[in-house]
């Protein structure tokens, strides 16, 4: 049976497609077969940073209404073995997708995938209920700053008590911290929320940190995710964040700021 990952936040914004791309890159590129859902109904932005956008004939919609099978809709990544992505539907509204539909996807899916990650929409409507109801372990995806932290909490109470292991009394949804866009020369200028102001508000696991980088935009809008591009620090980020949730032990980076040596201080590069 597959391990059920939503990547989630409540606000929008925030990097939770960028990471859910990565996150399902890298458990394939670790040899576990993994499939992402894009839950985010009517907008659909994963198959772009999934590069794949050209490619989608059948939906997720499709399948959950049975106008088509899951075969025809699953989109197999051309760069990962081991890697499939289901699109959203750009010409339907959330109130498109239904439990019943949901539950069958993803039961299919459990058959033969390792992993299935549940790219979330931002709020707390339809379609991010859907992504998080199934969950297993949730990817909680946060900015440092106040109002998405905010957003987050909310989210937590959700998953403790309105997710289906909530529901039927089984082991909570195994919740993980990931803060992206951290700057840590912000941080150090008391401009963003540190990663110890976080987790003291949250109170949850910390997965790992990706930093501010121009990268995310450029390999996004290339359709490449960032996990691919090893000599960004956002790429090599998302690379020890799937090696720590599969359970390896890596040291935190990116949460200090660089201190400057004497040149740097004085020409300011």
């Amino acid at each position: 049976m597959a391990k059920v990952i939503v990547v989630t936040s409540g606000k929008g914004g925030v990097g939770k497609t960028t990471t859910s791309a990565s996150i399902a890159t890298g458990l394939a590129l670790k040899g576990h077969k993994t499939a992402v859902i894009d839950f985010d109904v009517g907008l659909r932005n994963l198959d772009l940073i999934m590069g794949c956008e050209r490619r989608v004939v059948y939906d997720f919609v499709h399948v959950v209404n049975e106008e088509a099978t899951l075969n025809q809709a699953l989109i197999k990544d051309k760069r990962t073995d081991h890697l499939y992505i289901l699109p959203a539907s750009q010409t339907r509204d959330k109130d498109a997708l239904n439990q019943e539909g949901v539950q069958r996807v993803i039961d299919e899916l459990s058959k033969d995938h390792d992993y299935i990650i549940c790219d979330s929409p931002a709020g707390i409507e339809k379609g991010a209920f859907m992504a998080l109801y199934f969950a297993d372990e949730a990817l909680v995806v946060t900015n440092p700053e106040v109002s998405s932290v905010r957003d987050s909490d909310r989210i937590l109470g959700i998953l403790a008590a309105k997710s289906r292991r909530a529901e039927q009394g089984l082991e909570p949804v195994k919740e993980h911290l990931v803060i992206t866009r951290y700057h840590a020369e912000r941080v150090a200028s008391g401009e963003m929320l540190s990663v110890d102001d976080i987790q003291e508000i949250l109170g949850i696991p910390l997965l790992g940190v990706v930093p501010e980088s121009p990268a995310v935009l450029n390999n996004s809008n290339a359709g490449t995710p960032v996990i691919y591009d090893e000599t960004s620090t956002a790429g090599q980020a998302y690379h020890d964040i799937v090696a720590r949730f599969l359970g390896e032990e890596r040291p935190q980076r990116f949460i200090e700021a660089e201190k400057k040596g004497l040149l740097k201080r004085l020409f300011g590069s």
